[in-house]
């Protein structure tokens, strides 16, 4: 079992969030995911830098901290050869501490290149070629692809770490769960679903299982739930909505509806630890052993240390 703590890129700013990391390995973390955004979701957060360079940063100020895009888009903003290079770069300065997170995007950051976005199914496909193409870059030599919706021409990764990274693909349904088996090295979703975790181990996969416990603490319950309501009552409209909007504009419209009570049906909220016991051994009951917590609430030193002085123990117990 390992811990994870997610550093909001679209509600910091990187100097803020390489901090954060450094606090977290401190604090007794076994990793830390980034979001790799183009826009934040809503105007408020009011952030979003290359998460690619924060990671090299932490990469050179952490001894023992994994690293992990959660996740990225190798389809459309980025083409797949740039994160097969950026992904063993960061291996190599990590000392191996480097997992691939990979997933079919959302329109909010694939859209601003002016390609499109397609539709799900051309995602999902777009996705597998991409995954063929980083699998193939990371066997060395020079490769070239020809597939419907990417090509390769010709081209090398010089620069190899001696054990490629772990290729986690996130997961909303059972196809992309069996596409992690196929594809991947490892599974990533945001729900503690064991279906998901039983197509990933029953098509084969045997990697690590990633998923993401929504979380908001502060020294109440009200001003937890405040903070999370203000600046992630997005994250409530679901992904069918997430993957779909282009800008932080549309995210303002989509949530206007949500109240408070859904942030609390949504999260967990507060300083009490017990609920957060509960909460995460739905996701360890699932079969996942890599949870990332992902913090809401308004103090981000606050709730590392009660990670560290309350609920650490309780968990890895």
């Amino acid at each position: 079992m390992r811990l994870g703590y997610k550093l909001a890129a679209e509600a910091f700013d990187p100097k803020e969030l390489v901090r954060q990391a450094i606090r977290a390995e401190e604090a007794g973390f076994d990793f830390v995911e980034i979001s790799d955004h183009y826009h934040p979701w809503l105007d408020v957060q009011g952030h979003s830098p290359f998460a690619w360079n924060v990671l090299s940063a932490i990469a050179v100020q952490t001894s023992r901290l994994g690293l992990a895009t959660g996740v990225t888009c190798p389809t459309v903003r980025y083409h797949p050869a740039i994160i097969a290079q950026a992904a063993a770069t960061l291996a190599i300065l990590s000392d191996g501490r480097f997992t691939l997170g990979v997933g079919s995007g959302e329109r909010l950051n694939e859209h601003v290149v002016g390609q499109g976005f397609g539709s799900v199914r051309e995602r999902h496909e777009r996705l597998r070629e991409a995954l063929d193409i980083i699998n193939l870059l990371w066997q060395g030599g020079y490769r070239s692809y020809e597939g419907k919706y990417l090509q390769l021409e010709d081209a090398r990764v010089f620069d190899l770490p001696e054990t490629p990274p772990t290729i986690a693909v996130a997961a909303g349904g059972t196809a992309a769960a069996e596409l992690a088996a196929t594809h991947g090295t490892g599974l990533f979703a945001t729900e503690p679903r064991a279906d998901l975790v039983e197509t990933f181990t029953g098509k084969g996969g045997r990697g690590p299982k990633y998923a993401e416990m929504p979380v908001a603490w502060a020294p109440t319950e009200k001003e937890a739930v405040a903070e999370a309501h203000r600046t992630t009552r997005w994250a409530v409209t679901g992904w069918k909505v997430m993957a779909e909007l282009p800008n932080p504009v549309n995210f303002e419209a989509a949530s206007a509806t949500v109240t408070e009570d859904d942030i609390r049906g949504f999260l967990t909220a507060g300083p009490d630890p017990e609920p957060y016991v509960a909460r995460f051994r739905e996701y360890t009951d699932a079969g996942f052993d890599h949870i990332v917590l992902m913090n809401t609430g308004p103090d981000p030193d606050g709730f590392l240390d009660f990670f560290a002085k309350e609920l650490r123990g309780r968990l890895t117990r």
